[in-house]
């Protein structure tokens, strides 16, 4: 467990994929407060942990007590992001927290990718 302390205030936190994704926990949103959040890692280690993650962020940013606009960027496509996605698009709302999915491509170098634009 972490010591007490105030929260720590960011823009952009990106969140550990893998085993690491374990320790991402409802404490971790509570005291990271982020108005970013990048759900990286598409693996098969990370659709374990990926629902007990997005979970941890609803009960986390409850805590918050402020009115602060929360986006999360998913840099993969997944069936436990979808479900979670329509499980809980209520409590997202209530909370202030946006999914973003990107339908944009960026094309470099002879390559093509889904990519999408974050401006603060």
């Amino acid at each position: 467990t972490a010591p007490p302390g105030p929260p720590v205030y960011v823009d952009l936190a990106y969140l550990p994929g893998s085993w690491s994704a374990r320790t991402v926990d409802e404490e971790f949103f509570r005291r990271v407060r982020s108005l970013c959040y990048v759900v990286s890692g598409d693996d098969h280690l990370k659709e374990g942990v990926l629902r007990p993650l997005l979970d941890a962020l609803l009960a986390g940013k409850h805590q918050w007590g402020t009115d602060t606009q929360v986006t999360l960027i998913p840099t993969f496509d997944s069936l436990v992001m979808h479900e979670w996605y329509q499980e809980t698009h209520d409590r997202q709302q209530e909370l202030g927290i946006t999914v973003l999915g990107s339908n944009s491509t960026v094309a470099m170098q002879d390559e093509t990718f889904p990519a999408c634009k974050v401006e603060f």
